[in-house]
């Protein structure tokens, strides 16, 4: 998905990040900056081998106006959200930022010494082409194309990093799986591991609402449409004037013509709804399924010696967060580094209640700048010296460090029971050994005990501020703010008064003892803090579509602590009407302080009508729980 604007050169913040031996303030206070962004780039196309140009800027470090001799690394962007906008006559293109998506990356890079080369992806903004489908393969070589294309200019050393955010962020790890000898360091910025799990199908369960969305802004990007891209602030700037034009096109002939081109574009939600299932192919090219645009299913291409950093936020989506990790566990054998804030995506807010103006401290962009130094351009940085992980702490509003995943050290269960309390079960002292107590890779029976049901509301949704939003290119200015009550009708438990906090950190689990009365359904769990005053505070949610209950082992490809799913067609089951089974359902990871005082409250649904597709269609199913010792929640904790 998109991202908004950059506010130009991320400012030194106030140096609170604990957890650091030098800390991404500290770094960027120390960090020279030599050089100047050009006043404009220098644009052009660069052919394809099918002769399809790509529109390209590229932006050299400068001094007193002009380009500074040397060969320098390059960093490469490649975006399908216009690399520039072109201005209407007469607009002052200063009094606006021409490139709201890309911006960012040329003014703290630039400045840095590094060259920036910044792309319009295979049919979009002033490329020719068409796009096949969302990421496809032909694109994948179109990086690489680029990417020998800037080995072969004077002002490149043959160095090569990638990054970004969202869809830029999975061009990282498709042009590093590649193989190109100049790649050396990619740092996928909230991006993806696996498209469909991590952002469009969480849990199996379809994100209308993203898919429309998406695909909207995608049709009013691509075709130069402005009506239809008028709802997303970042890009209906009453100035813009569609995607910039190369320098060689002074009547604007060929950007004209790339656009006419984009006409043969695929439909993102035409065809994101064909991929219901994880890999199962196009029913027209059993080679194009979900793993085509999945980092994951190329990962094995990736060199050992690239340097990594993933970076997400606890409210990144539903499922960015996963992913992020997960590419941290699968590509362990790289020099690698992940980061975890208190962020939505692409870190355009900080998620915490308890911040005071809802804005990020955006001087976390010196951390990856580090890592280019480091591992890009040789400098000796100390980033190597650091902890593997880096992750925010809610509540407790302080970063720490780990060295490895998982962060717990141990875990908490509570068990659901029939006084509607979460009742202590028991205290786990190894992470790992809570992980063998309900270890069953398919839904097991189990007698039948103390047994609650409830129909599901196919009306009950989460609202508008919800983790759902920004993926899908719209605006939250405080997350879960008007989750005060919503809760009240689903199926709750609660723990008793906390007398001491509890830190939750990493993936919940929740093991639900549970039947329907229908051969699907979908299943949501919600966690919520209920402070000593009433406040309730939202903390997390998991969502299973019970067709996809069974578990399976991990591919090498994707690594995971946490209960894994094919979501393939050949593992999905309709449930047996009215059957008790177990089912294990990982919570999207966090790391949040209960306070002292606080209650926790897990509460289940069987619908979130404002953001997921109802399962079944039109049948709202009875769910009965098991409780009173089968059905359990698991709290990694520190």
């Amino acid at each position: 998905m998109s991202d908004l604007p950059f506010v130009r050169q991320p400012t030194v913040g106030s140096d609170d990040f604990a957890g650091w031996r030098i800390s991404p303030s500290t770094y960027g206070a120390q960090r020279t900056f030599d050089y100047e962004v050009p006043a404009s780039p220098q644009s052009l196309y660069i052919s394809m081998p099918d002769r399809v140009r790509l529109a390209a800027d590229v932006f050299l470090p400068s001094a007193s106006g002009r380009p500074v001799e040397g060969r320098r690394p390059t960093i490469l962007i490649f975006t399908p959200y216009y690399r520039r906008f072109a201005v209407v006559p007469g607009a002052d293109s200063s009094a606006v930022e021409v490139s709201p998506n890309t911006a960012r990356y040329r003014d703290l890079f630039t400045p840095a010494g590094y060259n920036v080369v910044v792309v319009d992806v295979r049919g979009t903004g002033a490329s020719f082409g068409h796009r096949e489908g969302f990421r496809s393969p032909t694109e994948r070589n179109d990086y690489c194309e680029v990417a020998e294309w800037v080995c072969r200019q004077v002002w490149s050393d043959g160095r090569v990093g990638v990054t970004g955010i969202s869809y830029l962020g999975a061009a990282s790890d498709f042009l590093a799986s590649t193989g190109h000898p100049a790649v050396k360091a990619i740092a996928p910025l909230f991006s993806v591991w696996d498209t469909y799990e991590n952002n469009y199908f969480p849990g199996g369960v379809q994100l209308f609402d993203l898919i429309e969305s998406y695909s909207q802004l995608m049709i009013g990007l691509d075709q130069d449409d402005r009506e239809a891209i008028r709802p997303y602030a970042s890009y209906a700037h009453p100035a813009f004037d569609g995607p910039a034009p190369v320098d060689a096109d002074t009547g604007e002939e060929d950007r004209d013509a790339a656009v006419l081109e984009h006409r043969g574009n695929y439909r993102h939600a035409d065809m994101m709804r064909e991929f219901v299932m994880r890999e199962r192919p196009l029913s027209y090219d059993p080679d194009y399924s979900s793993a085509s645009f999945s980092p994951y299913s190329y990962s094995d291409g990736i060199r050992p010696d690239v340097a990594i950093y993933s970076v997400s936020g606890w409210m990144d989506g539903a499922g960015y967060a996963n992913g992020a990790i997960s590419r941290f566990l699968t590509k362990n054998r790289n020099p690698h580094h992940l980061l975890l804030g208190p962020w939505d995506h692409g870190a355009r807010s900080h998620v915490s209640p308890w911040s005071d103006t809802g804005a990020p401290d955006e001087s976390w962009w010196f951390e990856i700048l580090r890592f280019f130094d480091e591992y890009l351009s040789g400098q000796d940085t100390g980033i190597r010296d650091e902890a593997a992980i880096h992750f925010y702490a809610l509540h407790a509003e302080e970063w720490r460090s780990s060295p490895s995943w998982p962060l717990a050290s141990s875990s908490t269960r509570y068990e659901l029971a029939s006084d509607g309390r979460l009742r202590p079960q028991s205290t786990i002292g190894a992470a790992g050994e809570a992980a063998t107590q309900s270890n069953s890779r398919a839904p097991q029976s189990t007698p039948d005990g103390d047994l609650v049901g409830f129909i599901v509301d196919f009306g009950a949704g989460t609202g508008r501020n919800t983790r759902y939003e920004r993926i899908a290119g719209k605006l939250v200015s405080r997350y879960y703010s008007d989750w005060q009550g919503r809760t009240d009708h689903h199926l709750a438990f609660e723990t008793p008064v906390l007398n001491t906090d509890l830190e939750l950190t990493g993936h919940a689990i929740a093991t639900l003892h549970l039947s329907s009365n229908q051969p699907d359904g979908t299943v949501f769990v919600y966690l919520t803090e209920v402070e000593s005053d009433g406040t309730e505070r939202y903390v997390t949610e998991g969502l299973l579509r019970l067709m996809h209950r069974f578990e399976s082992d991990n591919p090498s490809t994707v690594e995971t602590d946490w209960p894994y799913r094919s979501f393939k067609e050949r593992d999905a089951r309709p449930m047996i009407p009215d059957k008790q089974e177990t089912v294990r359902l990982p919570l999207l990871p966090t790391a949040w302080s209960f306070s002292s005082g606080s209650t926790v409250r897990l509460s289940i649904a069987g619908a979130d009508a404002d953001h997921a597709t109802q399962s079944p269609h039109g049948r709202p199913p009875r769910l009965v729980l098991g409780i009173n010792g089968p059905s359990t929640i698991e709290f990694p904790t520190r």
